[in-house]
């Protein structure tokens, strides 16, 4: 069995994982980045950049170049359209940040322009169609992983290994922490319509009992829906017609794309959980993002504090890596700092997800709408609390060339 060895191994290529392998390569730290697939085309990953997170690549001298290389869509006001109006009720444009609006580009696009940037620094090294199947122990402590890659074993040691794989997290369920569970409501399904109309300047549509998301990707549109959890088989038994007729009630915009969706195959399901593990690591091993806490897709803060979490991590632990030894006293560190936001939006987020599914069933009064989007003192505290989270991380890593 080929057996390679490096210093920090991270595994899982989204959001946290490419960040994380990015500080940690550009401060000197040898690291290994391991995706089990070819690519990072996702239909499901989160299509939106908050203002953190572009502020980090501000502070990276990145932000520029991101902004002119990646095609992109911004808004600096989130809402919804309802009974043929707009209402804003999420206002970026006062926030203390480089960019007061969030991104909007699918999210293979953000992580190929990460990856390229990591690629600069003879420390990092990408695996790709590399599977993670479980830990390697040296006594109580995980000295790496198993994996499979182009069908063969592989061993991979490493000094830290950091499971950045998602909510579907293999090490997180190799490494048996226990994962408290939060019940979610609804699930979301995802679709494709094209784009031949324009529509108003909003992400959300709210009507006849239906909530659709509707992310501009230029030549389509990437929907989502709201349905009760594990409510798919209804919603299938009512027919395709049935959903099409909801959808367009909801955004009319929407009607004559409606058209192209043909087949239940198009439609496909997001199963919304939330979680979060009691504790976050063992010895040599961390784990952050989704396999530390699943978030509900409320707001898509997700990724954003997924990336917080990778700055934080990459703060607390890359000089204990380039010194030759991370103790159990700084994984705890990161966890202390980073669990009790995430607490905090985790509980926000299973308020929100309750009042989406409340929504799902009867229209809000069109005066709740009038008011919330005339309240700016709101609109501008909803604004920092989606844009920004409630701790946040900044570049604290020196550059080692």
């Amino acid at each position: 069995m080929e057996v390679w060895h490096t210093t920090c191994l991270v595994v899982g290529g989204g959001p946290a994982g490419m960040m994380l392998a990015y500080l940690l390569a550009r401060s000197g730290v040898q690291t290994i980045l391991v995706e089990k697939h070819g690519n990072f085309l996702r239909d499901f990953r989160g299509d939106t950049v908050h203002p953190s997170t572009t502020e980090l690549l501000h502070e990276l001298g990145l932000l520029e170049e991101f902004l002119q290389q990646v095609p992109h869509q911004t808004m600096e006001q989130l809402g919804i359209g309802f009974n043929h109006q707009t209402f804003d009720l999420i206002d970026f444009r006062h926030l203390p940040t480089a960019c007061k609006y969030v991104v909007f580009m699918p999210q293979w696009d953000f992580l190929n322009f990460l990856a390229d940037k990591a690629k600069r620094y003879p420390s990092f090294r990408l695996e790709m169609s590399t599977e993670a199947t479980g830990l390697v122990w040296q006594g109580d402590r995980v000295a790496g992983i198993t994996a499979h890659v182009a069908g063969n074993p592989l061993e991979i040691r490493a000094d830290l290994t950091i499971a950045c794989d998602g909510r579907w997290s293999v090490i997180r369920e190799h490494s048996e922490l226990p994962v408290k569970e939060f019940p979610m409501p609804i699930d979301v399904l995802w679709f494709r319509l094209p784009r031949t109309d324009s529509a108003p300047e909003t992400l959300g549509y709210l009507g006849a009992g239906q909530i659709v998301i509707a992310i501009n990707r230029g030549e389509y549109w990437q929907c989502g829906t709201i349905i009760d959890k594990g409510g798919l088989q209804r919603v299938q038994a009512d027919g395709l017609q049935a959903f099409r007729s909801s959808v367009g009630a909801a955004a009319p915009f929407l009607t004559t794309s409606l058209d192209a969706l043909t087949d239940w195959g198009q439609v496909k399901l997001l199963s919304v959980l939330a979680n979060r593990l009691r504790q976050w690591w063992l010895p040599g091993l961390l784990c952050i993002g989704d396999a530390a806490h699943a978030m509900s897709p409320v707001g898509g803060i997700g990724v954003n504090y997924a990336i917080a979490d990778a700055v934080a991590t990459a703060n607390a632990l890359a000089e204990p890596l380039r010194n030759g030894g991370v103790s159990d006293q700084d994984l705890r560190a990161v966890q202390k700092r980073r669990q009790t936001p995430t607490r905090i939006a985790q509980w926000l987020q299973g308020a929100q997800t309750a009042n989406l599914a409340r929504m799902s069933k009867a229209d809000p009064p069109l005066w709740m709408m009038r008011l919330l989007s005339h309240c700016a003192p709101v609109k501008r505290v909803l604004g920092r609390t989606v844009g920004l989270g409630f701790r946040r991380e900044h570049i604290r890593t020196v550059e080692h060339a």
